[in-house]
């Protein structure tokens, strides 16, 4: 089973805790990245912990979910990162496409703009999905070589 890096500001706090208890009850290793209150914080700071847990692991063997206010912030934030390839989702096409297509490791969502049921079944949906490689391959090395400075 795959780890799970969670993280989330102030406004997240609360969706987040929904989806870790989901990942908890669905067997999941999950590593709570912070934030633990809904106190004012800052996005990336958890940005930073969920992307580096991610980053820590061999490759395939886990992945990040950030949730702020939009999930803007936090998939800026994420997608900072050299070896990150984070996608924001407010549907469960999108995420099952993001997995297929673009080998996305990390899922951000925004709390103030889906509720928690659609939340779980975006994340359901990105977990679920695996990546299609061939074509796609092409791409994501295509994507790495622009992260390299080498395009």
């Amino acid at each position: 089973m795959k780890k799970i890096y969670i993280g989330a500001d102030s406004a997240g706090y609360t969706l987040k805790e929904e989806l870790k208890k989901h990942l908890n009850e669905g067997g999941y290793e999950v590593l709570d990245c912070g934030t633990s209150s809904t106190e004012s914080c800052h996005y990336p700071d958890f940005a930073a912990k969920v992307c580096h847990g991610v980053l820590g692991e061999p490759p395939g063997d886990s992945f990040g979910i950030l949730v702020c206010g939009t999930g803007i912030g936090m998939s800026m934030c994420a997608n900072k990162y050299k070896g990150i390839r984070a996608a924001l989702c407010s549907d469960t096409y999108s995420a099952r496409m993001t997995r297929a297509h673009n080998d996305a490791n990390v899922l951000c969502m925004g709390a103030r703009v889906i509720g928690s049921c659609l939340a779980i079944d975006i994340l359901d949906s990105f977990l679920a999905a695996e990546f299609e490689g061939g074509r796609h391959r092409t791409r994501i090395d295509m994507m790495t070589e622009i992260e390299n400075g080498t395009k």
